[in-house]
């Protein structure tokens, strides 16, 4: 690719995670530079599958056609520009404007994808065949009745969001020499760390799901406290569905407390990566406390953090972020009010 055409694709990704993320263009700008641009492009990557599962109106077998084809896209058998132009013909006006200028541009993204290197682009490839043969699974059968169980909760967690851990450990370990040695755990502990930070979207867009006739909670488990998810409304105080919510908050807790051991076997002195995770951890939890607090909550503004909030996170992540024992202590005292529920394993 022609570097005057590079540079461009460029600036267009990070105009563009400015507009359909805020928190990954706050966290990806902490990188270290030659990290940057894979891990900006791999989470573009991952918004375009995600905006074709977002669609309201698209139905599932379209939506598994297009992942298809985004595939060939990603991995140089299909045409870029195509690929957008059929898409954004396809696409629902209800989708935000951001992701149909994303779609519209998918021949840029992609022409970044394709000046990585070989193992850049193999960890790239490999997360958006698992997230869009994944999403497309799940699609078939989205409804308000929810999902089965727990399994059927981290299958789900693991497609959109632990596969996403996988991505990043990769890119992490063939940046930093250091890490080598412990790529096995940090995969496994990768995909608790994504679970924990989808479980907590989840948990909080729980209702702007619901509005849209989406359910992702697990029907065992509320079943098992004596509610139906299925009848559960927005803004519910039903004891039964408030003791299903909290267990799920601790579940999302303790794999965040996982997400802080994938963290710490990070080098201190790759301050950059450590605030890339810690800055989403500690929304997370934050997010999480804010639900506990006001489980009745109707919908996701009610529960989301503050900039405040976030400026926060981010000061207290730089003045502790080279300190095991202090990024621990600090950890403990952010879940104290949470009810960790020790049910999820240590990879």
């Amino acid at each position: 690719m022609l570097m005057a055409a590079l540079e461009r694709a460029l600036a267009y990704q990070a105009q563009s995670l400015q507009a359909v993320s805020r928190t990954f263009a706050l966290t990806i700008p902490q990188l270290p530079e030659a990290l940057r641009d894979a891990v900006g492009n791999g989470y573009l990557l991952c918004r375009i599958a995600d905006t074709i599962e977002d669609d309201p109106d698209m139905p599932w077998g379209k939506k598994a056609c297009w992942q298809a084809k985004f595939l060939q896209v990603v991995e140089g058998a299909g045409d870029p520009a195509a690929f957008a132009a059929a898409l954004g013909a396809d696409l629902s006006p209800a989708m935000p404007e951001a992701e149909h200028d994303l779609i519209r541009h998918t021949p840029e993204v992609v022409a970044i994808t394709h000046s990585l290197n070989p193992t850049q682009q193999a960890a790239l490839s490999r997360c958006v065949r698992i997230m869009g043969m994944g999403m497309a699974e799940f699609q078939q059968h989205a409804s308000l009745q929810g999902l089965a169980d727990m399994a059927a909760l981290d299958r789900y967690c693991y497609v959109v969001a632990g596969v996403v851990g996988e991505m990043l450990t990769s890119l992490f370990v063939e940046f930093e020499p250091l890490l080598a040695e412990h790529d096995a755990e940090m995969q496994r502990l990768a995909v608790s760390f994504g679970q924990g930070l989808q479980m907590t979207n989840i948990l909080k867009d729980i209702w702007d799901d619901w509005q849209r006739g989406v359910s992702w909670m697990p029907r065992a488990l509320f079943q098992r406290h004596g509610c139906d998810i299925a009848g559960v409304r927005p803004g519910s105080r039903d004891p039964a569905f408030q003791a299903g919510l909290t267990e799920l908050l601790g579940i999302a807790a303790d794999h965040l407390q996982n997400a802080l051991r994938y963290t710490l076997l990070i080098p201190a002195g790759q301050t950059g990566m450590r605030d890339f995770c810690l800055w989403a951890i500690a929304m997370a939890v934050l997010t999480l406390r804010r639900i506990a607090e006001n489980p009745a909550f109707a919908s996701g503004s009610e529960v989301k953090i503050s900039r405040r909030s976030v400026h926060r996170v981010v000061f207290l992540s730089r003045l502790l972020h080279r300190s095991d024992a202090l990024l621990q202590w600090s950890f403990r005292v952010g879940v104290k009010p949470l009810p960790l529920s020790s049910a999820v394993a240590q990879p």
